[in-house]
């Protein structure tokens, strides 16, 4: 018997079962081995970070003018250099950072929650009420985002409150969409159907049922919605209808950089790395998570 002991014992071990994972925890492992995706996840949080505790670690401020110290190269004294009126580019970058994160998270929360309720309603009751929101979706969607914050511009003047405006508008039509579609496929489940059988209320089918069954695409789109917002910010900015001086936002930072490239490169130089650096971690990160919530690739 001794020797169909190491037999018997690899028999064991290969009749174990494998370990049982929930969703979320086979979701988490397979984003946790995205090395790219995690990489991109840490520095979206120091960036985080940074927008906070930033500004204070100069001694400077993002509005203080120095003429005296105006386009210094980076130094000791100036980590990023100074602008054109002797403001410290190092304050003014994570300044602007405050700013434009804020923006894009703000805006991609307001868009999913307009997107989901939208598309949730929509695809639940269809027929004519599908047909009517959705088309609503469709003449909003031919608005362009630009004539449209001119036409806010024009009546409540640029700034902060214009972009939001605008970005709440016409950016929770993606997320709408995308939240009808899943939806749709959702509706026809047992469970849903058992759940109306028994008389439960849309409210709750529709919060209980339909849209935390639906929550891995909404959330990856919601990621992706963020680096959406931060560029139609400084792209606004860059023309000079978002932020007004003495604000500091990234969008606003390149504006007034770029004239001076030639000479004072760190003036458009570091504001463009970190707004690359952190719509490419947004992208990279929604998009490890859309895989990683894709019950498909559940293995």
């Amino acid at each position: 018997m001794d020797d169909f002991a190491p037999l018997a014992k690899e028999l064991i071990v290969e009749s174990q079962e494998p370990e049982s994972l929930s969703y979320l925890q086979d979701a988490r492992r397979r984003f946790c081995k995205n090395r790219m995706a995690m990489l991109c996840l840490f520095l979206l949080i120091f960036f985080c970070i940074m927008a906070i505790i930033g500004p204070m670690l100069s001694s400077y401020t993002y509005s203080k003018i120095y003429l005296s110290l105006k386009n210094t190269p980076p130094c000791a004294k100036y980590w990023f250099g100074s602008d054109d009126l002797g403001r410290d580019v190092f304050c003014r970058v994570w300044w602007g950072a405050r700013i434009s994160l804020s923006i894009g998270i703000a805006a991609a929360l307001l868009d999913g929650a307009i997107g989901v309720l939208w598309g949730s309603i929509a695809a639940y009751f269809g027929g004519w009420v599908d047909e009517l929101m959705m088309r609503i979706c469709d003449v909003l969607h031919t608005i362009p985002t630009l004539l449209m914050v001119l036409l806010l511009t024009v009546y409540m003047g640029s700034g902060l409150k214009t972009i939001f405006i605008a970005l709440a508008l016409i950016g929770w039509i993606n997320m709408a969409r995308i939240t009808r579609a899943q939806i749709l496929q959702i509706k026809q489940s047992d469970y849903v159907l058992s759940a109306k059988a028994i008389g439960a209320s849309t409210t709750r089918i529709v919060a209980h049922h339909l849209i935390p069954n639906a929550l891995g695409p909404i959330l990856a789109t919601l990621t992706l919605t963020i680096p959406t917002a931060i560029f139609t910010e400084a792209f606004l900015s860059f023309l000079g209808l978002g932020l007004q001086a003495p604000f500091s936002s990234w969008g606003v930072m390149i504006n007034e950089g770029i004239g001076a490239m030639e000479f004072y490169p760190w003036r458009l130089i570091f504001p463009s790395i970190f707004i690359t650096l952190t719509m490419l971690s947004f992208n990279i990160v929604g998009n490890a998570l859309r895989d990683a919530l894709d019950p498909r690739l559940r293995s």
